[in-house]
């Protein structure tokens, strides 16, 4: 108990030391169920106070992955304010793609940024509204014509290119007008649509404070 105790005094300290420093930023860790595709995406928005990690797995397996992570850094005195799992729906069961979503309701400080079916929808959505499933292929030759140039799935420039070519403020009223179309209860069957528009939402705060 007094170990506890003390410890609470200590971090109460470290953030009155840091507020003197300047103003706190929330350290937020972004979870991605790929390793390049988001990860390339998440760190061009060029945020010190955010940890991004490509875990290679699948989406339950991913808020595992970031549960563990908190732990380990709680443990090591730093601790998030906020945990992103990021993962899309893919071949992936169902039930674990439901199951991670519901995992993050259930946890504090976590959320889901995911799309059903794919990433992609979310930068499709900076050029043109789509409410109906396409395949992967569709994606890319919809990307290619409205980039100019061919999509390349693990592309650095994306964030880059889809500011300069697309509308941000449009791809987040786009995915959140397809978010009322369907009953939360059942994700996976909510096809197209996506949450990763609330993730950008947050880090655009921390960017545009800079």
């Amino acid at each position: 108990m007094t170990h506890s105790r003390r410890g609470t005094r200590d971090q109460k300290a470290f953030r009155r030391k840091t507020k003197q420093r300047g103003p706190v930023k929330d350290l937020i860790l972004i979870v991605c169920e790929g390793k390049q595709t988001e990860p390339n995406y998440f760190e061009a928005f060029r945020l010190t106070n955010v940890d991004v990690v490509g875990a290679g797995a699948d989406p339950l397996t991913v808020v595992e992955r970031a549960k563990e992570m908190d732990q380990q850094q709680h443990r090591l005195g730093k601790d998030y304010d906020q945990i992103w799992c990021v993962f899309d729906r893919d071949e992936f069961p169902a039930e674990r793609f439901n199951n991670a979503i519901y995992a993050t309701r259930k946890l504090n400080k976590f959320h889901a940024a995911y799309s059903n079916e794919a990433f992609e929808l979310w930068y499709l959505l900076h050029f043109e509204y789509l409410n109906s499933g396409i395949s992967r292929q569709d994606y890319i030759e919809k990307l290619t014509k409205h980039l100019d140039r061919r999509y390349a799935k693990n592309d650095p420039a994306m964030y880059h290119l889809l500011l300069e070519n697309g509308d941000q403020e449009k791809a987040i009223s786009y995915a959140q007008r397809l978010l009322r179309c369907y009953s939360q209860d059942n994700p996976s069957e909510n096809k197209p649509s996506t949450t990763v528009h609330q993730l950008v939402q947050v880090l655009n705060q921390y960017k545009h404070r800079k």
